[in-house]
């Protein structure tokens, strides 16, 4: 499993990078949420947060 970020609809409210307790989330230059596979543990939390559901994970 990985978690991705549909980027059309992240709106950059960075709720998931505070949430996110492995540091896996950051907002990138263009304030949209990208994740870090090596850190994410698929714990889900960001995906619960997100207002606009722009966070999935997808099975691999």
């Amino acid at each position: 499993m990985v978690v991705s970020i549909d980027e059309y609809h992240c709106i950059g409210c960075g709720g998931c990078v505070l949430i996110c307790p492995n540091k896996a989330i950051a907002l990138n230059g263009d304030n949209l949420a990208i994740v870090d596979p090596r850190l994410c543990n698929n714990c889900g939390d960001c995906i619960s947060i997100c207002p606009t559901e722009a966070i999935l994970i997808e099975l691999t």
